[in-house]
């Protein structure tokens, strides 16, 4: 029979992440906007765990307060961007209006969504339009640590 530990206990806890270490590559002012319109869950790279390919989860709440706050950006790995609407009797409705731009081209997304953006691929800017109900979002790139310039731009627009 397997041994029992609790949470983060014993030999492989190490690979089991619970509470929120934001990396250091997102800048303060960043991190303070996106408090406005949203809760970061988790965050994973190989800095959160040796050896891991970089993740990120956190709950949408609202319009973002500027837009478009995600610019649009391109890096060398593929990304799998996620959307998930909160109504358990509808699980595809997303109860939001997304827009997300992949090489220039707008798609409003107002389901639950999964897309796929190859390495060298440009996307985004990614703007929140409606949000009226919580809206899981999670990202994962196959690189142990999350880049693209401009993706966390805080400039003044």
């Amino acid at each position: 029979m397997a041994q029992i530990v609790q949470n983060t206990d014993g030999e492989y806890g190490k690979y089991i992440v619970q509470t929120l270490r934001e990396p250091a590559m997102i800048p303060p002012e960043f991190r303070e906007l996106y408090k406005k319109f949203a809760t970061r869950i988790l965050w994973m790279d190989a800095d959160t765990v040796p050896g891991a390919f970089q993740m990120n989860t956190a709950w949408y709440r609202k319009p973002q307060p500027r837009d478009p706050l995600f610019e649009e950006h391109v890096h060398d790995y593929d990304e799998l961007i996620g959307f998930f609407g909160s109504d358990p009797e509808d699980p595809y409705a997303l109860h939001a209006v997304i827009e997300l731009s992949l090489e220039g081209e707008a798609h409003r997304l107002d389901r639950t969504s999964l897309i796929f953006v190859p390495g060298g691929m440009k996307h985004n800017p990614l703007r929140l339009l409606e949000v009226d109900q919580p809206i899981f979002h999670f990202s994962v790139v196959m690189d142990p640590f999350y880049g693209g310039e401009n993706a966390y731009n805080v400039g003044s627009k």
